[in-house]
């Protein structure tokens, strides 16, 4: 039996009206894996003993791809102790710049502890997380101290040990604890003034030695010879 051409028609207009599908090319494909590989992550430029160093969150929230961070010690414990750095004395001011590295722990500020002799430590201002760096004013020429740096969070502070801390000499190889021990020089000035105070005692001595000496003579007089006697008088 033929076909009805009003049939015939609807079926070329549905098949008309169905999208082709378009074959795959192999570029396409590789696009695609391309995009979704992800970047290796790369460290962050974070360095613990940088003075001014932003945290490394911060790092990661700027940086166009993710980095990646130090492992730190849980917020919840006290931080472990800095690593006291390289200490830089001013003799001719009484000034020392501390330096030191950051632990590998959550911190929240610094200070400065120092020992001058057996008595109580000093204390210093407090300085921010991002500081490695800080100022010792009012040190005595020929003084000695012990330095020491303290880290805190909320969970407690570092330990500082102080005088009683171990490798403090060095003799054990670097430093690698908070504390240190601090030695200023005499002032140039104070040795040129020692040696003009030693050398003016000497000649006053000797002065009064001298005069001493002239003293005595006029009043006792000095011991005569005897005259010698002439022979075949």
């Amino acid at each position: 039996m033929p076909r009805s051409p009003c049939l015939l028609w609807l079926l070329a207009v549905t098949f008309s009206l169905v999208p082709r599908t378009q074959p795959l090319v192999a570029r396409d494909l590789e696009g695609d894996e391309q995009d979704e590989t992800p970047l290796p992550a790369v460290p962050c430029d974070y360095d613990h003993c940088r003075h001014l160093q932003v945290p490394c969150q911060e790092l990661q929230r700027a940086g166009p791809a993710a980095c990646l961070c130090p492992s730190l010690s849980s917020a919840l414990q006290p931080p472990h102790p800095p690593r006291l750095g390289e200490v830089r004395v001013e003799a001719e001011t009484g000034r020392a710049e501390v330096h030191w590295c950051a632990p590998s722990s959550p911190v929240h500020q610094y200070w400065l502890l120092l020992w001058e002799g057996s008595g109580a430590p000093q204390k210093g201002p407090s300085f921010n997380s991002t500081v490695r760096r800080a100022e010792l004013k009012g040190l005595k020429p020929g003084g000695a101290y012990v330095v020491c740096v303290v880290a805190a969070n909320d969970a407690g502070e570092s330990r500082a040990p102080g005088p009683q801390a171990e490798g403090l000499d060095g003799a054990e190889g670097p430093n690698l604890g908070p504390c240190g021990r601090l030695t200023v020089p005499p002032r140039p000035l104070t040795l040129l003034h020692a040696a003009v105070g030693v050398g003016s005692a000497l000649a006053l001595l000797s002065c009064s030695a001298l005069v001493w000496h002239f003293c005595l003579r006029q009043r006792w007089g000095c011991p005569r010879r005897g005259r010698p006697s002439h022979a075949g008088l």
